[in-house]
């Protein structure tokens, strides 16, 4: 047996957190890494000791394997837990840090290996007898092949993976896959299989230890996905026939015996429309999604990774499961804007209820362009699925999250949505409901009715004769505010009382009462630091709403056909051929730049002529800035 004394996290963010969180609670000292734009971050604040890692990109800090077992030797550690991301699946990473005398809180090198390229794990499945599907050779598919999906063979996230439904678009998708993969993961690799549509994506928790006991923990549900990676998980995977549920347990357990595995991971199946489950790849670390499994199984499986390192054997046979865990992920996008991430300052971070917050941000946090943009997973636990997806989605729509756009609204309506309730779970799930979904909150009239309200409620200290002679002036002259939110701009006309269908209970400068068509509503105000926007969040909505000014600068205003940075970010491709003078047709793609470790197409805005290019591969730009410019062909 060993024993550990102090752990150092090789991560950032949530996941780093809620490992210290762990070590915490047994008693480890905990050792922290950073870049340098994550000197003040949550997860460096939560640990004993931190190690600055020069720079700002993964490739010069988190990625930097000599780096961080220096850091562990300097700060004393004795063990290194990778979380998930970055480092986490690296074997020659693993074999480093036990080559250094250090612990490694995972598998074998040997199991990460054998299952790091998604093509050879395939061949050692098919030698365990776990159902595959069969793959095609991209250069002799037929129009019955399709639609396939490519895949790239290292890595994961949804990174380097295309679904091609005719065979003239083949070629363009390898090329885009195998380039997005090549940067990614440094392996441009990618194979094809059948794309299977309305397929659902099933996985296994395992653990298993170093004396030949390996627990099957159940099932997941993970189908609900945007650009193929997770968005709502839940434990244990509804509607599953005992007989299937058996089947993937039996397959996992051969996968993990295969490898001689060892710690937690993850083996994930694809299960057809008529319940066909086949392997699409082991994932030898800790999940995203691994609270709903210790939720349902009453189990701390960082604990349990802690103690299988250490050498501890694992009971027989896990706990029974109880309940129900459904989890989401809060993430700074837009689901309406192509899922674009967005960066700033999260002035608030506020979620109610009886529900599970893992988060590696608190209100006055800065979220950057360097990585993930996922802000926090909440997960519900109760005794039946119903209830577990009702308490989540009433604590998300009582959060108060403000200074950035998030998909909050998109997690509610998707836990609200009758085939999410009644379980019709399917990777299509966002191709047929994200219009619905994302479409225009509900109005935001009141909502500036109740800023403009709060706006004009004299300060706490001031003078009783301020005070009277504020609510006087109101009463004699109507006040304007002008507001805009998602595109909409709103005009706003009030005295303290008196308003059509509305009635002024009470107006403070952060909290608003009023009875609006006969029901009292409490409407919370908060205002950013610059005043620049206004947060109003009550039972009718949450909005984010921006104070028109009067007199709008002159200077505010763009070249038409200008096509500037929706985020920050690095232009990793330029459409091939492209220079000044080159006709474009509308929707087109330019350009490619990759923000938040996701990658993000620039499109023609219209057909015409391209006049101007600024961008080229490689180079950082920032918010706002000019890529290119379009010269929209005249109407004949």
């Amino acid at each position: 047996m060993t024993n550990l004394t102090s752990l150092l996290v090789a991560n950032r963010g949530e996941i780093a957190v809620r490992i210290f969180r762990t070590a915490r609670d047994l008693g480890l000292t905990t050792v922290a890494v950073h870049s340098d734009p994550d000197a003040d971050a949550l997860h460096v604040r939560a640990a004993d000791a931190a190690v600055r890692l020069p720079g700002a990109a993964p490739a010069d800090t988190y990625l930097r394997g000599d780096l961080i077992i220096k850091a562990a030797l300097a700060a004393g550690a004795d063990a290194v837990h990778p979380g998930y991301g970055f480092l986490s699946e690296n074997a020659d990473f693993a074999r480093q840090v036990q080559d250094s005398g250090l612990t490694w809180i995972g598998p074998p090198p040997e199991a990460i290996e054998a299952m790091a390229s998604k093509t050879r794990a395939k061949d050692l499945m098919r030698a365990a007898g776990v159902p595959l599907l069969d793959p095609v050779d991209p250069a002799a598919a037929t129009p019955a092949d399709l639609p396939l999906l490519l895949k790239a063979a290292a890595g994961g996230g949804g990174r380097g993976m295309r679904v091609v439904r005719d065979l003239e678009s083949i070629e363009e998708a390898l090329h885009a896959a195998s380039a997005e993969a090549a940067s990614a993961f440094g392996d441009g690799e990618v194979f094809a299989e059948p794309y299977v549509e309305r397929g659902r994506h099933v996985e296994v928790q395992i653990l298993a230890d170093a004396h030949g006991t390996v627990w099957a923990l159940g099932t997941r549900d993970c189908s609900l996905q945007r650009r193929h990676q997770k968005v709502i998980e839940e434990a244990p995977a509804p509607g599953l026939p005992d007989t299937l549920r058996e089947r993937l347990h039996t397959a996992a357990v051969a996968a993990a015996r295969a490898v001689s595995y060892r710690g937690a991971g993850t083996v994930e199946f694809l299960v057809t429309a008529d319940g066909r489950p086949y392997f699409l790849e082991m994932n030898t670390r800790l999940q995203v999604e691994h609270p709903v499994t210790e939720a349902v199984f009453g189990l701390d499986l960082v604990a349990l990774q802690l103690r299988v390192a250490e050498g501890a054997a694992l009971p027989a046979s896990p706990p029974q499961p109880t309940g129900h865990a459904v989890e989401a992920r809060l993430y700074a996008e837009d689901p309406a804007q192509d899922w674009r991430p967005q960066t700033g300052v999260l002035h608030t971070l506020d979620i109610p209820g009886r529900v599970r917050v893992d988060t590696g941000f608190t209100g006055g946090d800065t979220v950057g362009v360097h990585y993930d943009p996922m802000l926090a997973k909440v997960v519900a636990h109760a005794p039946t699925r119903a209830e577990a997806v009702r308490a989540l989605a009433h604590a998300l729509a009582g959060a108060r999250i403000h200074g950035l756009t998030t998909n909050r609204e998109l997690l509610v309506g998707s836990l609200r949505q009758p085939d999410f309730t009644a379980a019709r779970l399917d990777t299509g799930f966002y191709d047929r409901h994200l219009t619905t979904l994302t479409k225009t909150a509900p109005d935001a009239g009141t909502a500036a009715l109740a800023a403009a309200l709060a706006e004009a409620a004299p300060a706490p200290d001031a003078s009783l004769a301020a005070r009277l002679g504020g609510w006087r002036n109101l009463r004699s002259q109507p006040q304007t505010r002008r507001y805009s939110t998602a595109g909409s701009e709103y005009e706003v006309q009030y005295h303290p009382v008196d308003h059509p269908g509305v009635r002024v209970l009470s107006a403070e400068r952060h909290l608003v009462t009023l009875e609006v068509d006969g029901i009292r509503r409490m409407f919370h105000v908060k205002r950013n630091s610059n005043n620049t926007e206004v947060y109003v969040d009550s039972p009718l909505g949450s909005h984010t709403l921006t104070p028109v000014p009067r007199f709008p600068d002159p200077q505010d205003r763009t070249e038409p056909g200008s096509l500037l940075a929706p985020m920050p970010g690095t232009v990793v491709r330029v459409a091939e051929g492209l220079t000044p003078g080159t006709a474009v047709t509308a929707g087109q793609p330019l350009l490619w730049l990759e923000a938040m470790k996701m990658e993000h197409r620039i499109l023609a805005p219209a057909s015409g002529t391209l006049t101007a290019l600024h961008a080229v591969t490689g180079q950082q730009v920032e918010f706002g800035a000019l890529l290119a410019v379009v010269q929209e062909e005249p109407l004949s």
